[in-house]
């Protein structure tokens, strides 16, 4: 490419990131500024006054931190469970032989195009009949397991060599033991998208929180950022400095993990 035509390319690549960045950038000064204003002009732009009063207001007017608390457990265990059980159940569909294992997997494939939404109202009841409505129980145990992350963690599974697990296994490895020391430490990459998709998809949640909690000290962070939107008016300084807050964890898990991350997405992109 010639000189010009790399110049053209930055200055593209710059207008496409600053129009990503602009957004986060609003959301911060909006948060950190007593009332929320539009752009008229470019003074409007500038980050001062700034004032940590939004921040303050968020921990004391009510409890913001029970419902930064309740996603962080629930975001944090229902990961867990995901890189746990998925793991397993990939392991089984690449590496062991059943009665009825490509049936069941074609029901797990089936399983992803159904979209969530039409269970809420069998969840819903199966939630009640459990006694387990407005409990921690039913913002957990239904997405311990997902079908997405099995058919991930199988498809890559199935992509490393099975010399390593055909030596354990001749030195007398059991299978759990196979699985946690030898095939969990290859499976990093993927294991890390998975968790940085199943803590993202919980942290964000909104829906299946509402629906399945009703009292205040159950509400996660998305259900309580609905309560500063009003009928007639929206607390805007207050919104996203909440926003603010709750996008952190994503954020730092990100930058965490972003080596992993990048290379699970272009694992198996090259031939070998």
């Amino acid at each position: 490419m010639s000189k010009p035509g790399r110049i053209i390319l930055f200055v593209v690549l710059l207008l496409v990131l600053a129009g990503m960045l602009f957004p986060l950038y609003w959301m911060l000064k909006t948060s950190l500024s007593e009332k929320a204003g539009f752009i008229i002009s470019l003074k409007d732009l500038a980050p001062w006054p700034l004032t940590l009063k939004n921040y303050k207001d968020l921990w004391t007017w009510g409890p913001f931190a029970r419902y930064f608390l309740n996603s962080i457990i629930v975001a944090l265990l229902v990961t867990l469970g995901n890189l746990i059980f998925d793991l397993m159940v990939g392991y089984a569909f690449a590496r062991r032989e059943f009665r009825f294992k490509n049936l069941l997997f074609l029901t797990v494939i089936f399983v992803i195009m159904v979209p969530a939404y039409i269970l809420i109202i069998p969840l819903f009841l199966i939630i009640k009949s459990l006694g387990w409505y407005d409990t921690y129980l039913a913002l957990i145990v239904p997405w311990l397991v997902t079908p997405l992350g099995i058919f991930l963690m199988r498809q890559y599974i199935q992509s490393l060599p099975k010399d390593l697990e055909d030596a354990a296994r001749i030195d007398g490895a059991g299978d759990f033991k196979i699985l946690f020391s030898i095939v969990m430490p290859l499976c990093k990459p993927a294991l890390a998208v998975l968790g940085i998709q199943a803590f993202l998809t919980n942290w964000n949640s909104f829906l299946f929180p509402f629906i399945l909690t009703s009292s205040q000290n159950m509400r996660t962070l998305p259900v309580a950022l609905a309560l500063y939107q009003g009928y007639q008016t929206i607390d805007w300084p207050h919104l996203l400095a909440a926003s603010s807050i709750s996008s952190l964890p994503v954020i730092i898990l990100f930058l965490f993990f972003q080596r992993h991350i990048i290379s699970g997405l272009t694992a198996g992109a090259l031939k070998k």
